[in-house]
Formats: C-alpha cells, structure tokens, sequence
C-alpha cells in the first residue's frame, strides 16, 4: 500500500480519522526545548517567544503626544501650586529680587513633595497618575500586563536619568520604537498603553 511519492514530501497524506471527519492535525514537536503555551488570557502583553513580532500581543499602545501631555499636566499638578505660592511671598516681601522662601513656600514645597509621592503611589498601583487618567493612558508591565507597585513605579522614575543622559535622547525614542518605550521602560520592562477614560 503506498501513501504517495516518497520523493514528493508534499503529497497527499492518509487521513487519520474515520471516513467523513476532518483530517487531524499531527502535534509538532518542540524544538530547541520550548514548549509550546496556551494563548495568554486578555491583559497579558508578553511578546516572547514570537521571532520577529516585537509588540505582538500588545494592547495599543499610547502615542508620544498623549505621554508628553500627561508628563506636562502632572508637573503641573504638583509644581504648580507650590510656585503660586512662592510668588505671594514675593509680592508680600519687602526686597523681591533678595527675598528668602517665604512660609508659603515652604507650604507649597510640603505639598509638592506630598502630591509627588501619591501621584507615584497611583501610578504604580492603577497605573495612571491624574495626567494619565485625563488623557486616557496606564502603565503596566510588558511581561504580563499588571501594575508595577509603588517600589517599581520609583525606579522606573529613577531610571529616567537614563532617558536625559544621552541629550534627552531617551524621552524621544518612544517615536520610533515599535514598542514605544523610553529607555526607562526599556530598563524597567514596562509598556504604556491606551485605556478607556473614566
């Protein structure tokens, strides 16, 4: 009995179910010792083990002008006040030019130091900070789609140092990474994404 030419690897095969069903797909076996996974659920952004599909999986991903939007309306939030403050101090100084912080600036700097750490804090645990929320952005991480947490949400504040090194190179090439990511987020394996606003 021949099942085809065995010079043609690509000849008919025999169907391996009974007559009348569709013919069974042979399992492949892993190579190079991987194993093949279940498809991840929904918010699960890894990309890994997919060669040559950076970003594969990913939901949409927020662009350069939504990240430099939220950045600008958080520093406002938090820095905003503190200097309004220090300017009543100076309109209230005798010497402008030579006047020391005042009291409200001392007031407004609590304050920023304050609006700092819980706009950090929301960060790491929701993934949007008051700017991110307006603007319907969120950060997570790539591997698998969570939130970073408060210690996580930090370093990656503190590896945006990495970001200003290289002439501010960092902060632009969100525009023409694949996956949108500062050097930060490269450093810290995290993604920002759109969301819906609410």
């Amino acid at each position: 009995m021949s099942f085809g030419d065995p010079n043609n690897p690509y000849s008919q095969q025999p169907s391996q179910g009974p007559p009348g069903y569709p013919q069974q797909v042979p399992q492949q076996v892993p190579q190079h010792g991987y194993q093949q996974h279940a498809p991840q659920p929904y918010g699960a952004y890894s990309s890994a083990g997919i060669p040559g599909m950076p970003g594969a999986g990913l939901p949409p991903l927020a662009h350069w002008g939504q990240r430099v939007g939220a950045h600008l309306l958080d520093a406002l939030i938090i820095v905003g006040p503190m200097y309004a403050l220090g300017f009543i101090d100076l309109a209230n100084s005798d010497d402008p030019a030579n006047a020391d912080p005042g009291p409200f600036f001392m007031i407004g700097l609590v304050y920023a130091l304050g609006m700092g750490i819980f706009q950090l804090y929301k960060e790491g645990k929701t993934g949007q900070t008051t700017g991110k929320k307006v603007l319907g952005i969120s950060l997570h991480r790539e591997a698998d789609g969570s939130t970073l947490g408060f210690g996580m949400a930090f370093m990656r504040k503190l590896a945006h140092v990495l970001d200003s090194i290289a002439c501010y190179l960092g902060w632009l090439w969100p525009l023409w990474d694949i996956k949108k990511q500062t050097f930060a987020d490269k450093v810290c394996g995290t993604v920002v994404i759109k969301v819906d606003k609410s």
